[in-house]
C-alpha cells in the first residue's frame, strides 16, 4: 500500500463529511459569546481542533466497535467500510482509537488551561473531556455499549447541544445565561437527525445484527414521525429565542432554511424503503449545518 491510498483509506475512514457538523456546535457558542460581548477567537479556534479530534475518534471507534460486534455485513445500505473489505485491520483500527484518545484529552486540556478562571472550572472542563472521550468511544465498544441500547439520540443531544454549545460559550463568557438553552437545543436536535437518518437507513440490518437503536424499538414509521419533530422543535428553539433575545429583522436569517427543512421532512415522512434515504443522510448533514450557520450569522448581525 502507498503512502497516498493508505491517506486516502484514513481520511475516508475519520469520514469527513461529519467534520462541518461537528464544529456547527462551536460555531453556534461562539456565536452566543460574541452576542454577549464575551468572543474570544484563540478559545474559538482550540474548541475547533478539540472537536475535530473528539468526532474523528468516534468515527473510529463507531467503526471498530461495529466490526468487533459483527454489525457492519453486506446487507449493508450505507457505503463499505474500510474495516470491512479489508483496507484496515481491526487492531491498526484500535490503536488509531487509543491515540486519537490521547491527542483528544492534550487538546481539551490545552483549550481548558488556557480559556479557565478558577479551580472548579478547570477540574469541571478536564473532566467533561475526559467523560467526552468516553462517550465517543462507548457508543459501540463494550458489552453495554449504548449505541445498541437506544440510548446514541440522547447521547448526541447532550454532548452536540449543551455540552459543546454551553461549554464553548462558558469558556469565553465565564457566566451561564439561561436563555443559551433554547439555541443549544436546537443544535443538538439538529445533531439527532442526522443520526436519526442513519438509523432509519440501517434499520432492518441493526435488528439482525441486535443493534437496538431507537429506530429499533419505536418502528420506522414512528422513526420518520420523530424526524419530523426533531426538526420542527429544532427550528421552534431558535425562533423562540430570536423573539425574546432579537430585535431587527436580519436577526430572522436561520427562517431561509426552512422550506429546504420542511421539503427534507416530507420526502422522510413518505419513503418508507430505508434504500431511498441513502443520499438523505448527506442532504440532513448539509441542512443541518446550513441551518446552524445562519442562525449564527443571525446571532451575529444582532
Amino acid at each position: 500500500m502507498n503512502k497516498n491510498s493508505a491517506f486516502s483509506i484514513w481520511f475516508t475512514t475519520a469520514r469527513p463529511r461529519t467534520l462541518p457538523l461537528a464544529l456547527a456546535s462551536i460555531i453556534i457558542g461562539s456565536a452566543l459569546a460574541y452576542w454577549a460581548g464575551k468572543f474570544d477567537l484563540i478559545t474559538t479556534l482550540l474548541a475547533f481542533i478539540t472537536t475535530i479530534l473528539l468526532q474523528v475518534l468516534s468515527n473510529f471507534a463507531n467503526d471498530y466497535g461495529d466490526h468487533v460486534k459483527g454489525s457492519d455485513t453486506a446487507e449493508r445500505i450505507g457505503p463499505l467500510r474500510a474495516i470491512q473489505h479489508g483496507a484496515i485491520t481491526g487492531a491498526q483500527l484500535k490503536q488509531a482509537v487509543i491515540l486519537l484518545s490521547i491527542l483528544s484529552f492534550l487538546s481539551g486540556a490545552l483549550l481548558t488551561v488556557y480559556a479557565y478562571e478558577s479551580i472548579q472550572d478547570l477540574i469541571v472542563f478536564l473532566a467533561l473531556g475526559a467523560i467526552s472521550i468516553v462517550a465517543a468511544i462507548t457508543y459501540t465498544v463494550g458489552k453495554k455499549a449504548y449505541g445498541y441500547l437506544g440510548l446514541g439520540d440522547l447521547f448526541v443531544l447532550i454532548f452536540f447541544g449543551f455540552v459543546a454549545v454551553i461549554g464553548v460559550f462558558y469558556l469565553q463568557a465565564h457566566e451561564i445565561k439561561p436563555q443559551i438553552f433554547l439555541p443549544a437545543l436546537g443544535c443538538g436536535l439538529l445533531s439527532v437527525a442526522v443520526l436519526n437518518i442513519n438509523n432509519l437507513r440501517d434499520i432492518e440490518q441493526d435488528r439482525k445484527a441486535g443493534k437496538n437503536t431507537l429506530i429499533v424499538r419505536i418502528g420506522s414509521a414512528n422513526g420518520r414521525k420523530y424526524h419530523v419533530a426533531l426538526l420542527v422543535v429544532a427550528m421552534l428553539s431558535y425562533l423562540v429565542f430570536a423573539l425574546t433575545e432579537l430585535h431587527h429583522w436580519y436577526n430572522y436569517l436561520f427562517l431561509l432554511a426552512t422550506p429546504l427543512l420542511a421539503k427534507h421532512a416530507l420526502f422522510v415522512y413518505r419513503h418508507q424503503n430505508p434504500a431511498e434515504l441513502r443520499p438523505i443522510l448527506g442532504q440532513m448533514a448539509g441542512l443541518a449545518l446550513i441551518t446552524n450557520l445562519l442562525f449564527s450569522l443571525s446571532i451575529v448581525l444582532g
